[in-house]
């Protein structure tokens, strides 16, 4: 009888296949680095379990016996299925993960929590980046990013996938003339001159100054005090909130100007199945901030 309460070990049945392989304990035991004898006791207990005789010793070896020809190709096949099966665990582990980039003022906790929700097991995690490297994402230092349109990015290179839109709002000194209005038309602002900005592609970008003379500025804190001092106005996205934050400055709602859009970006191609997932999270739960 086998042992009653034990369950088939894949070890003993191992040591089955290898025994067969070289037909002698010797050899089996040197390929296996375990002691002979220790070997000997395991195929014992391995033909207590099945309750049969596998192997018959020779004065040559050993040779398998009738059910040891019939159990063979089947320990095989059980070995293999197990292997498959960890290394399908393994690839899975591999894959169950993700960088997520985002930038500037968005807020993507939201994204997060409901791909932790829908992905317990997954090792999700969350990279702040400037406004200014998106090259994370070609580098492979995310393996997807969250941001405004548009971005230096080659069409050709990534997938985009839009989230949602907001509109888009003034920011003026206090004091200035459009800061008491209600609203101001796109309209309205086609005489004020484009500051420069390394960084914009095309004349709606998410973050733009409005000014004479105004030098080239990277830092959105520098922008806002370029503001504050009189010498260019702000078109930013209302979901942006941190230049409610000074006291010196005024938002007026921008009617007639494109939306700003925030999307997700991936690597053309790439086989993570977790950006597909991201992708549905985000879709599920983010939306434009109240105006």
């Amino acid at each position: 009888m086998n042992d009653l309460g034990q369950d088939l070990e894949l070890r003993l049945v191992r040591y089955f296949t290898v025994v067969a392989a070289h037909q002698h304990f010797g050899r089996a035991a040197a390929d296996l680095h375990v002691a002979q004898p220790a070997l000997s006791r395991q195929i014992q207990r391995l033909e207590k379990y099945l309750d049969t005789r596998l192997l018959d010793r020779t004065p040559q070896g050993t040779r398998l016996t009738p059910a040891g020809r019939t159990f063979l190709p089947r320990a095989r096949a059980l070995l293999q299925a197990a292997r498959q099966a960890e290394l399908s665990v393994r690839d899975q582990a591999r894959t169950e993960r993700i960088v997520i980039g985002y930038v500037e003022d968005l807020v993507i906790t939201a994204a997060v929590r409901e791909l932790r929700r829908r992905h317990p097991d997954a090792e999700i995690a969350t990279r702040h980046l400037s406004c200014h490297d998106v090259g994370a994402l070609a580098d492979e230092r995310v393996d997807a990013l969250i941001a405004r349109a548009p971005l230096p990015l080659a069409a050709d290179d990534v997938f985009t996938t839009l989230l949602y839109e907001e509109p888009r709002m003034l920011v003026v000194p206090r004091g200035h003339r459009l800061a008491d209005r209600a609203s101001v038309t796109a309209e309205e602002l086609a005489g004020e001159e484009a500051a420069p900005c390394a960084f914009e592609t095309e004349d709606w970008t998410s973050y733009r100054l409005l000014g004479a003379g105004v030098p080239p500025i990277e830092s959105y804190e520098d922008k806002l005090e370029l503001v504050a001092s009189g010498r260019a106005i702000a078109v930013l996205p209302v979901g942006d909130r941190r230049s409610s934050l000074r006291p010196d400055l005024v938002t007026v709602p921008l009617e007639g100007a494109p939306p700003s859009q925030v999307v997700l970006v991936g690597r053309e191609g790439d086989p993570n199945p977790m950006i597909r997932n991201l992708r549905l999270a985000a879709k599920a739960v983010l939306t434009a901030p109240a105006a």
